[in-house]
């Protein structure tokens, strides 16, 4: 569904939408937009950062497993379970005991993974209004802060024990929040319109 097949001298290569579109579509109009004089300074998506975390699993461990089973779910790659790096006693915290779970999708799982993000997931938020300028960096990286894992399709609502929240970082080589916000834009991220002048 979301790729799609293209020769290149008689080998079947698949590339994803998403990865089309900015070949097509995103370099060219951002090679105008800015004045690149060079193909290679366009900016493009390095990595998504996917990160899940559960308190809970300091008393239930096995909620992290659910949690790992979602994230794989959620982006196609297994997750790599993150540790507590120091011993926290009011939270009954000990160092090295599974706290989270986190994915870095890079290429065309990455590019899957955003596609399906931008069109399917973002929409199904209740009362969502885009993507607000202030969840860029400064330094031309997005971050969303999700509520619930069950925006995305891959999730079963009958299946799911804990509604738990997600932050999803998307890294860019774009030098300004301008440019990245442009390249995630063309992309088909939904901005936030800005409010009218008062």
């Amino acid at each position: 569904m979301w790729k799609s097949e293209i020769g290149i001298k008689g080998a079947v290569v698949v590339a994803t939408r998403l990865k089309e579109r900015y070949q097509k579509e995103v370099v060219p109009r951002l090679r105008t937009r800015f004045a690149y004089r060079n193909v290679m300074q366009v900016p493009r998506v390095e990595k998504a950062v996917v990160n899940m975390r559960v308190g809970d699993a300091v008393a239930d461990p096995r909620q992290i497993d659910k949690a790992v089973e979602e994230l794989t779910l959620i982006t196609g790659q297994r997750p790599l379970v993150t540790r507590a790096k120091k011993s926290i006693a009011n939270f009954k915290l000990r160092a090295g005991v599974a706290i989270g779970a986190k994915v870095t999708l890079r290429g065309d799982r990455m590019y899957d993974f955003l596609d399906k993000l931008f069109s399917v997931a973002l929409p199904r938020i209740k009362d969502f209004k885009g993507i607000s300028e202030r969840a860029f960096d400064g330094r031309g990286n997005l971050n969303i802060g999700m509520k619930e894992q069950l925006i995305f399709p891959e999730i079963d609502y009958d299946k799911v024990e804990k509604i738990r929240g997600m932050d999803i970082t998307i890294v860019t080589t774009a030098r300004t929040d301008e440019e990245a916000r442009e390249l995630l834009r063309l992309l088909g991220l939904p901005l936030r319109e800005a409010a009218p002048a008062a």
